[in-house]
């Protein structure tokens, strides 16, 4: 090769040397602009702030940096031009990388308005976060989010217009009161949450709540009016109901072989999980399968409709009872005592297979088997007031129908625990079973809710 050659030869090695050079430092300059000057800002998710901050609220947003990582974080509430900072963090580097190594926070504040001197009245929301980034001169990419809220830290306004002067264990009544400004609102009434539903129509502020004190109730623990407005402000007003005491009776039942042997098979085919014995069995279906049952009819009770559906007392049927509500029972076999129970409802019997008519306007939300209930139909009258008709032979409605006081709704039987062809039939108030007697009695219609509605309207 000539010495021309050779120097062509080195000159072009030594220019393919510094291409390379110069390409990996390209390489080398482009990944870390790339990775330190990126320009994606970070991400501020607040679907969840609040409309309204009342008296104590809670701010919650979640901040995120998927490329170079948070750096800092900052929320302030602004009202006629004042900022009010209520949070600031900043985020120490982490990587060598041109990460953070924090790529996203959950943030959430509890607020004190009061305490932090804002008035009542429109303010915005602020949250600003910044990253790593090497844009915006060494200061980072920034996102800010502007959120609207009313600041209202006064709870609502009630005042009682009616209610119950005495109630016994197992008994019913109306509370009705005024209320402004509430987004729930209801009674509580020995732990049990009784809503409230427009007295008049949506424009009136007031309101009827049904009550019902469970059967085993012995005192009164708790009776008040409760309000939450959309700013989570919470206001209540006490009533005082005076305890009348109940009669409840005591009854034994004795169990025997023979209702063994045609009972258990029916919950055995649709409870496989039972073990043991007869007697085994029918205990856990008189327990634990009673227990399901009753929260079952309690969770149907959970979504009434608002309107009232019904008009004067329920219907009784025809025929003579066989059992109380509140009845409390002893369980017999051979002569020892194996169970203890109490009966919700009342028990009638007629003819065999007589048609069961609905004691009230209502729509359907139930009509199936039900354990210990078997064939059984539920009636929604609205308002929070519910009926159930149990041990049916034959069902003839389903979820969604809607009957007429008196339309027939199936035939009585002996589906279920029932020994002999018979309607048990129970009245419940937004899921607390009541006795069915009051309901039926016009006259505690009259004077205990229509009454008070009528004078109430004015």
């Amino acid at each position: 090769m000539t010495r021309i050659g050779r120097r062509f030869k080195k000159k072009r090695s030594a220019s393919s040397f510094y291409l390379i050079i110069v390409l990996l430092l390209a390489g080398a300059g482009g990944y870390g602009f790339v990775t330190y000057f990126e320009g994606e800002q970070p991400q501020i998710e607040g679907k969840t702030l609040p409309r309204y901050l009342g008296k104590k609220s809670v701010v919650s947003v979640t901040v995120s940096d998927q490329k170079s990582g948070l750096r800092s974080t900052r929320i302030v509430i602004i009202q006629e031009g004042k900022e009010k900072e209520i949070y600031a963090k900043n985020f120490p580097r982490k990587g060598a990388d041109g990460t953070a190594g924090t790529t996203q926070e959950q943030i959430n504040i509890e607020l004190d308005s009061k305490a932090l001197g804002l008035k009542e009245g429109e303010a915005v929301v602020q949250v600003e976060a910044r990253d790593y980034s090497f844009r915006g001169l060494l200061k980072g990419n920034v996102s800010q989010l502007s959120h609207n809220v009313t600041i209202d830290t006064e709870p609502p306004q009630i005042s009682i217009i009616h209610s119950e002067r005495y109630i016994k264990p197992g008994g019913s009544g109306i509370v009705i009161y005024r209320v402004d400004n509430s987004e729930k609102h209801g009674v509580m009434l020995n732990g049990n949450f009784h809503p409230g539903f427009p007295l008049i129509d949506e424009s009136e502020p007031k309101y009827v709540s049904y009550i019902g004190l469970p059967y085993s109730a012995r005192k009164i623990t708790e009776a008040v009016i409760v309000a939450v407005d959309a700013a989570g402000n919470r206001s209540s007003k006490i009533f005082a109901p005076i305890l009348n005491k109940a009669n409840q009776k005591r009854d034994e039942i004795n169990v025997g072989d023979d209702f063994l042997s045609k009972k258990v098979p029916e919950f055995q085919e649709r409870y496989p999980e039972m073990e043991g014995d007869q007697v085994q069995k029918y205990l856990y279906t008189n327990r634990q399968i009673r227990q399901m049952n009753n929260q079952k009819i309690h969770d149907l009770c959970l979504s009434p409709d608002p309107k009232r559906l019904w008009t004067g007392r329920f219907l009784r049927m025809a025929g003579s009872g066989k059992a109380g509500f509140a009845d409390h029972r002893t369980y017999f076999y051979k002569g020892q005592a194996i169970d203890k129970q109490v009966h919700l409802g009342m028990d009638i019997a007629s003819t065999k297979h007589v048609e069961i008519k609905a004691a009230g306007t209502g729509k359907v939300v139930f009509g199936d088997y039900l354990g210990i209930y078997g064939n059984m139909v539920m009636l929604d009258h609205g308002q929070g007031i519910f009926s159930l008709y149990s041990h049916l032979s034959q069902i003839n409605v389903v979820p969604g129908d809607t009957l007429n006081q008196g339309d027939i709704l199936g035939n009585s039987g002996t589906s279920g625990m029932a020994g002999g062809d018979h309607l048990h039939f129970s009245m419940l108030v937004n899921g607390i079973f009541v006795a069915p007697k009051e309901w039926w009695d016009q006259h505690w219609i009259d004077v205990t809710i229509d009454g008070p509605i009528v004078d109430a309207k004015f």
